[in-house]
């Protein structure tokens, strides 16, 4: 029973890496340039077991000339989360499109296992997201975060343009 189990996940997990490589062969390339860093203070909370919500401010400051722009928004981590803490700063290194629009990291974010096309050679933690899930944010520090917590990972982030 138990090798019928195995095998059934292997088929699977082999099915699930086929599709996300051929989804990402038939997407076009798109140029990525190291557009800047994302800096993100996060407020203070208690975690819970299976995860913890907390709200960001962040701001993201461009690698070329351009304005600084600030983002609003919660950063949720999924898995084990137990403890207080205090805040902190957290920061990710921003890869986006040459064409990267004003206000383009608002949106939705997740991890990347799935993107293999987006994320090529930037690691397993960082997050996809934005404008039609085209900029990846790689993880850079956190700092400052003061409290007894063990967190198994950011799982998303979701941020919101601020005018």
């Amino acid at each position: 029973m138990r090798s019928l189990f195995a095998g059934l996940a292997t088929v699977g997990l082999a099915l699930a890496v086929a599709t996300t490589t051929a989804s990402a062969q038939n997407r076009p390339p798109r140029e990525r340039v190291q557009a800047g860093s994302l800096s993100c203070d996060v407020s203070a909370g208690i975690g819970l077991i299976i995860g913890s919500k907390k709200q960001v401010y962040c701001t993201f400051t461009p690698t070329r000339h351009g304005p600084v722009e600030t983002y609003t928004g919660s950063i949720t981590r999924i898995g084990l989360d137990l403890g207080a803490t205090t805040g902190g700063v957290m920061v990710w290194m921003v890869w986006s499109p040459t064409d990267r629009p004003a206000g383009a990291l608002a949106g939705a974010y997740a991890g990347a296992s799935a993107e293999a096309s987006v994320v090529a050679g930037l690691g397993a933690n960082v997050l996809v997201g934005g404008n039609d899930r085209s900029v990846a944010l790689q993880p850079v520090s956190v700092q400052g975060q003061a409290g007894v917590n063990i967190a198994a990972g950011v799982a998303g982030l979701e941020l919101q343009f601020v005018r």
